[in-house]
């Protein structure tokens, strides 16, 4: 089973940049890169932070080009968006209580989406309400389950990230420990960081984001840090056995060297490049 995770996309009014950059051309950059090298995906999920603002013009131009997209694709909303805004262009992606969660078939098991969107805050939420829903969906999942959320559910370890991290962690992780039986990954954003880790023994990852790039700045602890790192989208593969999550940084303008045989009896000085 292959999937691709695209995460940050920041959808902005065309013309305006963020960090010197145009969120509007990566995100068209970042959907041709993955969907010309990895069009036999089973799924294409974008964990949170679709729009810039919350507004109704970005979410219209993401629904027109996500209609043009073969792969099936699954929307999870972050703490730039506007629940109510998306909601009135993605009607059909609402649950019974409101929120942006939906369940999915996947080759080798069940994708949920998660909505920890909270109003008013950059941080993360998942309220009483949804914790019951996804305790729900989990006991009835008869497969491994995979969770896509946007805000990150650990401290990384970075005071200024972790003050608007998922804010009810404790109660989730106790959820995710219930049925670590069945959760094989969690996915999130929400940091423009490449992480991975793990959670009441539950591995998690998120890649950087296909716009600006964050920085693990250890000792502010004030700011969020910002750096020029290359955009980035993520590839998982899954087999029944392992989950490998790739970061491909297709932001990257350098050369890509080709620098020798995997065969241990052809190196050589010769003809290894060094």
């Amino acid at each position: 089973m292959k999937l691709i995770q695209l995460t940050d996309i920041h959808l902005t009014t065309p013309g305006n940049t963020i960090g010197g950059r145009d969120p509007n051309e990566n995100f068209r950059k970042a959907l041709d890169h993955a969907l010309t090298q990895h069009l036999d995906a089973d799924a294409l999920i974008i964990t949170g932070d679709l729009s810039d603002w919350g507004d109704r013009t970005d979410y219209v131009r993401l629904k027109e080009t996500l209609s043009c997209v073969s792969v099936p694709v699954q929307l999870c909303i972050g703490n730039h968006d506007e629940r109510d805004v998306f909601l009135s262009v993605f009607p059909e992606r609402v649950d019974e209580h409101g929120f942006v969660q939906s369940v999915f078939d996947l080759p080798l098991g069940t994708g949920i989406v998660l909505d920890t969107w909270g109003p008013g805050s950059h941080a993360g939420y998942y309220c009483e309400t949804r914790r019951d829903w996804l305790d729900g969906q989990l006991k009835a999942a008869s497969g491994p389950v995979f969770l896509f959320m946007h805000h990150n559910p650990v401290p990384i370890g970075i005071a200024p990230m972790d003050k608007i991290m998922l804010q009810d962690h404790e109660a989730f992780a106790a959820l995710v420990k219930k049925h670590r039986d069945k959760v094989r990954h969690i996915f999130h954003g929400h940091c423009h960081l490449p992480l991975s880790g793990s959670l009441c023994g539950v591995p998690f990852s998120a890649p950087r984001g296909t716009n600006h790039a964050g920085w693990p700045d250890f000792a502010n602890q004030g700011n969020l840090s910002a750096s020029d790192l290359p955009e980035s989208y993520a590839v998982v593969l899954v087999d029944e056995i392992s989950v490998m999550v790739h970061m491909i940084e297709y932001g990257y303008q350098g050369a890509v060297r080709r620098e020798g045989s995997p065969d241990y009896a052809d190196w050589n000085r010769l003809t290894m490049v060094r």
